[in-house]
């Protein structure tokens, strides 16, 4: 690692120095979260300038030899620039300029997104780290076909590609890796469960991409998700569907760690609302890797609570992390403030769930209340999972929550 890192600092050294250009902006971040996570931060490109992408370049000028940082456009949403910034211990403020460029800018792009038939995967240079899987999976031979699911994440890999995920258990064949369905759900004077899948009240299926980006800061995706009903139903009926974005961010020198921002908006039909009832688990599950168990793994929230003491109580953050063999592997899960219910109940499995204690986390907005959807309206859960193959601490939870919930204050001067 020491080797890694001196090379590393090698060839930083060595970068050509940035030409100087025509300066368009000049971009101030004040109040940086202190901390050893670099993350994102994104400005709206059209309100500083209509120039192309490809015309422009970022400048870190808070250097005292100024370099070229790269970044990413999203063209969805306006023209979003995103840039990542890696915060220096002791400085909270940076400075960047926005350049029209004079000569060929960064275009390291080392993330890459391969679609087969039945999954689409995320990979930094080469390497596995994040599996949606679109395509319908079958439950082992034998077990009820109405166990058989699409739109799931896994696995879910450290930034090593160690698996933290696991599917289809023999305890829960209904636990998909990292998945997002509801348990009661109150729909037209009935509840259904789409959940426990046996039951076959409803599922949730996979429906369409709406987009899938890879560049030099991120790659994502989103997609399609249907709430299905198959209650007393001679025919599957939607009853709300949910667009579901990943969104990908690492550092290219540092394969410790990497963020995936994880976006939920719940769109309800135009003539039905419904509530999410009050239950003990839904929304966001993750089942954890067959590796962890009581005696190799930890919870800490950002309460200060364990294992023994985190189910049902409320939390900003929560780490779950443990070895995995000679490895180790760590998330750290993060509500956003203007989530429902935040800080947001948590469903922890206890320490002796089947006898050594499997891992089950869960963010569960509505574990002690209900939650009205009304008719034709978008509702959001944003999300970010800080996923290590390094020990997480409170305090580095903390930071990398701030940096999530509290952005910079941003200064733009157009020039």
């Amino acid at each position: 690692m020491k080797f890694n890192l001196l090379i590393c600092a090698l060839i930083a050294c060595l970068l050509p120095l940035v030409g100087v250009g025509q300066t368009i902006a000049k971009i101030s971040l004040e109040e940086v979260e202190p901390s050893k996570f670099a993350y994102p931060v994104t400005i709206d490109l059209n309100s500083i300038t209509e120039l192309q992408d490809s015309l422009l370049i970022m400048v870190n000028i808070s250097e005292e030899k100024p370099y070229e940082v790269p970044f990413q456009l999203d063209n969805l949403n306006g023209r979003k620039l995103t840039w990542m910034v890696k915060p220096k211990e002791g400085q909270t403020s940076y400075s960047f300029e926005l350049r029209k460029k004079n000569r060929k800018g960064v275009s390291d792009v080392f993330f890459s997104l391969d679609l087969n038939e039945t999954a689409l995967v995320v990979k930094k240079e080469g390497l596995d780290l994040w599996q949606y899987n679109h395509g319908l999976t079958m439950p082992p031979e034998g077990v009820a076909p109405a166990y058989a699911r699409s739109g799931f994440v896994h696995p879910m890999r450290t930034p090593e590609g160690l698996s933290l995920t696991r599917i289809q258990p023999s305890d829960h064949y209904h636990h998909y890796g990292l998945w997002n369905p509801w348990t009661r759900v109150g729909y037209k004077n009935d509840t259904i469960d789409f959940w426990n899948l046996n039951d076959k009240q409803g599922t949730v299926r996979f429906a369409n991409y709406v987009n899938r980006t890879s560049g030099p800061v991120y790659a994502d995706y989103k997609v399609l998700h249907e709430h299905v009903v198959l209650k007393d139903r001679t025919e599957p009926e939607v009853a709300f569907s949910e667009v579901q974005g990943v969104r990908i961010f690492a550092e290219k020198e540092n394969d410790e760690y990497y963020l995936a921002d994880i976006s939920i908006v719940l769109n309800t039909n135009p003539d039905d609302s419904i509530v999410l009832l009050e239950y003990r688990y839904g929304s966001l599950g993750w089942r954890a890797t067959e590796l962890w168990n009581r005696y190799n793994s930890e919870v800490i929230t950002s309460e200060g609570l364990d294992r023994k003491s985190a189910d049902g109580s409320l939390a900003r953050w929560c780490i779950v992390q443990g070895e995995l063999g000679d490895d180790y592997g760590a998330v750290v899960m993060m509500s956003f403030p203007a989530n429902f219910n935040h800080p947001e109940p948590l469903r922890i499995w206890p320490e002796d769930i089947y006898d050594k204690g499997d891992m089950y986390a869960n963010f569960a907005p509505t574990k002690n209340k209900n939650w009205v959807l009304e008719a034709g309206k978008a509702y959001q859960l944003n999300y970010r999972f800080l996923v290590s193959s390094k020990k997480i601490s409170p305090e580095e939870a903390e930071a990398a929550w701030n940096q999530f919930a509290k952005p910079p204050k941003i200064t733009i001067n157009k020039l």
